[in-house]
């Protein structure tokens, strides 16, 4: 089922070409960073945030790749930004229906990831010796 699976994803790939866009690279590459992950989870746990809240659930994130981060999560459709017009500004971002998605498969992924991590660890420690 899986070999299936795979195929069908990789089947527009041109491996005698491997300079040519892969959507699925290109987005892989997009969504498995490690700022928008842990957006993505912070959103995903408060529902509807500032950017302040954002920057400070989000522990190591300067404020200009909070901003190239949020702008690219909101370019591909996974985040809604809400600007209201106060004085100062107040700017609110929450998951889209294709944010929650993302959200389900991250939390499936962390769920793999975690009964994992003794084995990844040791095999980490082997690896070193």
């Amino acid at each position: 089922m899986n070999d299936k699976k795979v195929k069908r994803i990789l089947e527009d790939l041109d491996v005698e070409n491997p300079g040519e866009v892969c959507p699925i690279k290109d987005v892989l590459a997009e969504v498995l960073d490690k700022w928008t992950m842990m957006i993505i989870l912070v959103l995903g746990k408060h529902k509807v945030l500032r950017f302040a809240d954002v920057k400070r659930s989000v522990v190591g994130i300067s404020p200009k790749m909070l901003t190239k981060s949020l702008r690219t999560l909101e370019r591909d459709g996974h985040v809604n930004r809400k600007v209201y017009p106060e004085v100062p500004i107040r700017v609110e971002y929450s998951l889209t229906e294709q944010g929650e998605v993302f959200l389900k498969k991250l939390v499936d992924l962390a769920a793999w990831i975690k009964p994992h991590v003794p084995t990844i660890v040791k095999s980490r420690e082997q690896f070193i010796k």
